[in-house]
């Protein structure tokens, strides 16, 4: 409750108010002012009160002044008293509702317009406390899934584009680790190429076989060790020692020699086939016949024959082609490598090719020697032994290798099989799927995903709440916007307001939930809410005069204040309510006004009108009443009491009191009181017999109907009553200017004065 107004200083029409300190306020307290005096500066300064909002006042500075504005109000809540200084209120004092323009302004029209802020903020005071508290927790939950939007936008930036690829940035983030990912994209790209590649690869070759010889170093080295065994041995030995006296080849010199002699035999001479002697008694010559014989001539053949094989296997132009082969595999390799697993073609020609190449020397220098001495035993020497010891082993190398490009082979079908069916569009999807999962599941990748995920979890769970919210504060809209509409219509009757509303119902908007409604004029709805009306259509700003816009607002303030269950510990502000009504309209706001003093903690109202706060004051009995009044003092203005009582006496009872002081004590001025008789017997004839004397009517005439009517049924005046007012008329028209053209100089006896006077308030009791 609001106790009393102690200071008011440097706001609007006040300068330095501290006579509210003295005055109090009452259960019911009226305020009055002219206007531009500060009635609405005061209802502004309750305002800021009830919300602690300093613009109110700070809009209100006093112009010209040199100190901020300051207010101090003796209300509940305290000790201390609630004080505005260096613009904020020390405490406030919720729980005030007003009625002013700042209501109608917000919550039902602003000049001809319903906007969509006013059906927002008509949706909460329709809700009321209850339901904007649940309102509130909606907004709040909406605005905090904006938050997370907003969250979830900087987070899913910071998530580097290059790395997301086409995928959106949920996808992105919901893609599953996979397990050897490196390995099935090397896989997907190599089906991706085979894709792209069908015709190269349907015609590439497959890798094919090494080969690589051997060597038979036993056999080799049985014939280097064989000689003839029926050779005599005495005549080889001669052969030899005579073949040593002619020099190098010289066996094979001779063997061709012996050729030639066994031609030149089969002739029938015995001559040498060299310098025609006869030979008939040479020794010699039949050694050389033995030695040279036909097991010498097999003994050749079997020698030619083992190096014919093996120089067949190793012919000169071997270990080049066999380089050539090796790098043609490698190069196949490569290219089959583009589409799928291949071993590395790993083994090195050039080695391969020399530890072949010293195998091969050192036998056919072997050879070379046996061919010259076909019948010396050939010893095999350790370095050749170890030169063919160290390249059989290579032979395994390539059986090994030739092992794996047999298997190689089964790939590469696989391959064209697949690539001649592949789609590659599907595999480029499929590649870069691939490569974002190897992007998202990287540390720091990883960590801004999951980042994200936990962001878009709690949206997900902020989503579930407004959805919970939402629910609970449309079951309660469902049940307060039904009563609110029929609490408006009761209101709208007893103002007699000729039209009412219906369909007050909650919408949700994009700036958040609002109401709208229909005026029902004749029985046809007009629609207030949302969209914009075409010119010359049925629209709130054409069917509604201003009186009856402000009923409405009337309206719709008092159902809300009937319909709030904390009504009973409100103080309610009214400012100027009946301003654009009639009589009747402001009767009802007087007898709503007086319902609300046993409903709510206290009522404040402010208005210019006196009429209509006497008839507050005169028809309310609160438990305690107090009156106001903001009156000029100087170039500002102050608070003071104020005497609703003598401003709610008539201009007759102020003459009737006034004749009456004169007859008690006299001392008034005397021209005054004459010519307050004939009104007080107006006043008096209009009340008593309003048929025969209604407004307007003059004493003459109607003492004229007295007469003709003494005696008769429908008698007003007794005789001696008309007579009697014959003459107290004959004085008091002498004080009147259209009765007596002197009438302002008209001489008057004290005692004549105070005998018509009596005579007067006499005749002025009777029945």
């Amino acid at each position: 409750m609001i106790n009393s107004l102690h200071l008011i200083r440097n706001i609007g029409r006040f300068d330095s108010v501290t006579a509210g300190a003295n005055l109090a306020l009452g259960q019911l307290t009226l305020v009055y002012a002219e206007n531009g005096r500060g009635k609405t500066t005061l209802a502004a300064i309750l305002r800021s009160l009830a919300t602690g909002d300093p613009l109110p006042i700070n809009e209100r500075r006093r112009l010209a002044a040199q100190h901020p504005p300051h207010v101090v109000v003796s209300c509940t809540g305290g000790p201390p008293n609630a004080m505005f200084q260096n613009g904020a209120w020390n405490r406030t004092l919720p729980g005030m509702v007003f009625f002013d323009d700042v209501f109608v302004d917000q919550n039902v029209y602003s000049g001809l317009v319903v906007g969509s802020d006013h059906r927002q903020n008509l949706h909460e005071l329709i809700l009321g406390a209850q339901g904007v508290t649940l309102n509130q927790q909606l907004q709040a939950l909406i605005t905090r899934i904006e938050e997370h939007n907003a969250e979830l936008r900087q987070r899913a930036n910071a998530i580097p584009a290059t790395e997301r690829g086409t995928l959106s940035v949920d996808d992105f983030c919901a893609l599953g680790l996979v397990q050897n990912i490196d390995q099935a994209i090397e896989i997907a790209e190599q089906q991706l190429a085979a894709g792209r590649q069908q015709d190269v690869i349907r015609n590439a070759s497959e890798f094919f076989q090494l080969a690589l010889p051997g060597i038979d170093l036993p056999s080799i080295e049985s014939i280097l060790g064989a000689g003839i065994e029926e050779l005599d041995a005495a005549a080889a030995s001669q052969v030899q020692e005579h073949l040593k006296l002619i020099g190098d080849d010289s066996e094979r010199w001779v063997a061709e020699g012996m050729e030639r002699q066994g031609v030149l035999i089969e002739t029938g001479a015995n001559s040498c086939v060299f310098c025609a002697q006869d030979l008939s008694g040479s020794s010699l010559i039949g050694h050389y016949r033995a030695y040279f014989g036909q097991a010498y001539r097999d003994h050749q053949e079997r020698i030619q024959s083992v190096g014919f094989q093996f120089y067949q296997a190793y012919p000169p132009s071997e270990p080049l082609l066999f380089e050539r082969s090796v790098n043609n595999l490698q190069e196949r390799r490569r290219f089959w490598a583009e589409f799928g697993e291949f071993p590395e073609i790993a083994i090195d020609p050039a080695a391969i090719n020399a530890d072949r190449i010293a195998a091969f020397d050192g036998i056919d220098q072997l050879f070379k020697r046996k061919r010259v001495a076909p019948l010396d035993s050939i010893d095999v020497p350790e370095e050749t032994r170890l030169a063919v010891a160290t390249y059989l082993p290579r032979r395994d190398e390539i059986a090994a290798l030739n092992q794996q490009l047999f298997a190689a082979n089964r790939t590469i079908t696989r391959i064209k099989q697949q690539a001649a069916t592949a789609n590659p569009t599907t595999l480029t999807a499929t590649l870069s799927q691939l490569k974002a999962t190897k992007a998202r599941h990287e540390p720091t990748t990883n960590t801004l995903c999951q980042s994200y995920l936990e962001e878009k979890q709690a949206k997900v769970l902020t989503e579930q709440q407004r959805d919970q919210a939402r629910q609970a504060l449309d079951q309660y809209s469902t049940q307060v916007f039904p009563a609110y509409q029929a609490a408006i219509n009761r209101y709208l009757q007893r103002f007699n307001a000729g039209y009412h509303v219906d369909s007050v119902q909650p919408v949700n908007t994009r700036g958040g939930p609002a109401c709208t409604y229909n005026v029902v004029v004749n029985n046809t709805p007009v629609v207030v809410g949302g969209g914009n009306t075409q010119p010359g259509d049925p629209s709130f700003r054409n069917v509604l005069s201003a009186g009856d816009r402000n009923t409405l607002a009337v309206a719709f303030f008092l159902a809300s204040v009937e319909l709030d269950p904390n009504r009973a510990n409100k103080i309610v502000v009214i400012d100027d309510p009946v301003s654009s009504l009639d009589e009747h309209r402001s009767l009802t706001t007087v007898q709503e006004v007086r319902r609300l003093l046993g409903q709510v903690s206290q009522v404040v109202i402010l208005s210019h009108s006196k009429p209509f706060l006497c008839r507050i004051w005169e028809s309310s009995t609160p438990a305690s009443k107090e009156a106001l009044q903001i009156v000029r003092q100087g170039n500002a203005s102050t608070i003071a009491a104020w005497d609703v009582n003598s401003d709610s006496e008539t201009e007759n009872d102020r003459r009737h009191e006034a004749l009456r002081l004169f007859i008690a004590n006299g001392g008034q001025n005397e021209r005054e009181i004459a010519a307050a008789i004939r009104p007080c017997l107006e006043a008096f004839f209009r009340v008593a017999y309003p048929e025969f004397f209604p407004a307007g009517t003059l004493l003459g005439p109607f003492r004229n109907n007295c007469y003709r009517r003494v005696g008769s049924a429908q008698e007003i005046l007794s005789q001696a009553d008309i007579d009697e007012l014959r003459d107290i008329l004959d004085y008091a028209n002498l004080f009147h200017h259209d009765t007596n053209p002197a009438w302002e100089t008209e001489v008057i006896n004290s005692t004549q004065l105070e005998g018509f006077v009596r005579r007067t308030l006499v005749f002025a009791k009777r029945p």
